[in-house]
């Protein structure tokens, strides 16, 4: 803890530097002050006791103490004064750095590559760093407090090395056993803490499913509630016996701590003891050496807590400084080539691509394809084809393994990422619903740029969501977020009319939009058809992804995917045909979807021989 304390005063203070420099002065120089303030209180006290223990008559030995006690007493007050002055400082200057370190925290995670996110050791990386924050605010509580004690052991050490060296040295070994003990349980905590924080936090997600608004309804009508109740009650009780086996361990250490110190201070005060008896020290002296013995060993105690606590919570800020280490490492890109403004096409050349633990399962296998621009293109597939691996790639949020994506003649790879996304506008059907106004939930689409309302109600009417918007109880301004005061709840159709506006606003050349019509009714699927169709029109390039392969009988190109490669590519009408040669991959995968839509029942033999439809009239 030594050789680490002016690190962790220094790594404290360089965050509170950058959050507030006038209150970071301001609680220095009162710290200091208050040190000093108790320095001339102690050798005050030793002149007062000096003059008291004198002969001749009380009024003289009071007269005599009379201006120490004056020096004692306005040390005091003036201490006073700058405590409050350095608990002040303080209080401005904890919100503000916590501040900064969770901005640092915040904006290190949002700049990393999607692949880092779902990294697990990233990831459990994450987990502890975000305990950082809070940890760097009671860092500057903590330093203050060393400030305070460090200041006042040097007074009162000051004050015994004057007095007799020997009880300086016995001061120290009173407190190197509870500073022991403090530093053992510290590393046993922070250790214990990486081993059980993804533990811990899974019992957390297992408390909030239970109050959850959109677990509510599954956990009631699967009676969900008691099977979580015995996962979460079973995780506690683990986390509740590695707390036990930590306060066992803490006990034992603290009593052997407890034991020596008890030995040191024995050894101390007959010290002193000797050295009154032999007449080494005067009674004067030996009492201001009581004095300073007491002062020095709370404030020596006080001194190995607070630096104890101090470097506990200095490791979850390390954390936090190794995540941002990391992160730097894992950002995404700045610059690049620049993107053609008008691109023709953008062309896949045998992208390969695997997600992290997949065991080596090629997600896209070699895929090449190309997407002319302006067009309709659809790409369809079974689950796991590669379908949203392929759209992902396209957007920068991965990189492939192999192969090049070229827009135009431009490699994504070599190109601007950030003009890259911009872009590119997206709606899945899993489209994330933020817990903001309607107005925010479609511009949010563009961020970047001050909000548009006549842009806003284009995108309202694009989607078909005018009706929506005025049926909110506060229109554009409705909070959708159930469980907040005024908070709205819209059903699955509702957010995805939502979602499409927010696409729409976005204005990308490239619109990609997965499951468009997976909560919508037949009118409104069939409108954002005609929308889209028209988009097409308009030279913006729409790609289509749906497992209802009747939807993309107006699509320019369709691109099917089979295991992460490109099967068969053509127009709606070439992969029905039986002319067109090919693997015919698409047209059995239209059959087995038309056959369920198949209305024409078997003709049923009459009485009378002719013919009757089941039903129907003869």
């Amino acid at each position: 803890m030594v050789t680490r304390l002016p690190h962790l005063i220094a790594t404290t203070a360089r965050l509170a530097w950058e959050a507030d420099k006038s209150a970071l002065r301001l609680v220095t120089l009162a710290e200091v002050g208050r040190g000093i303030s108790q320095a001339v209180s102690l050798v005050a006290v030793n002149r007062v006791l000096a003059h008291l223990l004198e002969t001749g008559t009380t009024a003289e030995r009071l007269a005599h103490a009379g201006p120490a006690l004056t020096v004692a007493g306005g040390a005091a007050l003036i201490g006073a004064v700058l405590r409050s002055l350095s608990t002040a400082g303080t209080g401005q200057l904890e919100p503000k750095v916590e501040r900064v370190a969770t901005e640092r925290y915040l904006a290190h995670t949002a700049n990393v590559e999607l692949e880092a996110v779902e990294d697990d050791e990233f990831h459990k990386l994450l987990d502890s760093a975000s305990y950082g924050a809070g940890s760097a605010r009671r860092m500057v509580k903590y330093c203050q407090n060393v400030i305070t004690a460090l200041m006042s052991l040097i007074a009162a050490a000051s004050v015994l090395a004057i007095l007799h060296p020997i009880l300086l040295v016995m001061l120290v070994a009173m407190t190197l056993p509870s500073a022991w003990a403090a530093l053992s349980v510290a590393r046993r905590r922070y250790t214990s803490f990486h081993v059980w924080v993804q533990h811990s936090r899974a019992g957390q997600l297992i408390s909030r499913l239970l109050i959850s608004t959109e677990a509510a309804p599954e956990i009631r009508v699967h009676q969900v509630g008691p099977f979580l109740l015995h996962h979460f009650r079973a995780m506690s009780q683990s986390q509740e016996g590695e707390q036990k086996r930590l306060a066992r361990l803490a006990a034992r250490t603290g009593l052997i701590a407890a034991g020596w110190t008890g030995v040191a201070t024995a050894g101390a005060y007959a010290t002193l003891g000797g050295l009154l008896w032999t007449g080494v020290m005067a009674l004067s002296v030996g009492g201001t050496a009581v004095l300073a013995i007491r002062s020095g060993s709370s404030s020596l105690n006080n001194l190995v807590l607070q630096v104890n606590w101090l470097y506990e919570e200095s490791m979850f800020v390390g954390d936090l400084h190794r995540l941002c280490e990391e992160a730097a490492k894992r950002t995404i890109p700045v610059g690049g080539l620049p993107l053609p403004k008008e691109p023709a096409q953008i062309t896949f050349e045998d992208v390969a691509f695997t997600y992290q633990g997949k065991d080596n399962k090629r997600a896209l296998d070699g895929a090449s394809l190309t997407i002319p621009t302006g067009k309709i293109v659809a790409l369809v597939g079974a689950n796991g084809s590669g379908k949203s691996t392929l759209i992902k790639l396209l957007c920068g949020l991965y990189q492939p393994e192999s192969g090049r994506i070229l827009w135009d003649d431009v490699d994504a790879a070599d190109a601007d990422r950030q003009e890259l996304v911009s872009r590119v506008a997206v709606v899945g059907q899993d489209f994330y619903r933020w817990p903001f106004t309607a107005d925010v939930n479609v511009t949010i689409g563009r961020p970047d740029e001050p909000p548009n309302q006549e842009r806003l109600e284009a995108a309202a009417r694009y989607a078909g969501a005018e009706s929506l918007i005025e049926e909110l109880p506060r229109g554009w301004s409705t909070l959708l977020a159930r469980g907040y005061k005024g908070g709205h709840n819209l059903s699955g159709g509702q957010w995805q009319l939502l979602g499409l506006s927010r696409a729409h606003y976005r204005r990308g050349q490239v619109l990609i939009v997965d499951e468009p019509t997976s909560a919508l009714d037949a009118k409104a699927e069939q409108q954002l058809f005609d929308q889209i169709r028209m988009l097409a029109d308009a030279g913006q390039t729409v790609i289509l992804i749906t497992h209802r392969l009747g939807s993309v009988r107006a699509a320019d190109l369709i691109h099917v995917l089979d295991h992460g490669r490109v099967a068969e590519s053509g127009t709606f009408e070439d992969l029905l045909s039986d002319e067109v040669e090919g693997p015919k991959v698409f047209r059995d995968l239209y059959r087995i979807q038309a056959a369920q839509y198949a209305t024409e029942a078997p003709a049923v033999p009459s009485q009378n021989g002719r013919p009757q439809v089941p039903g129907g009239r003869q």
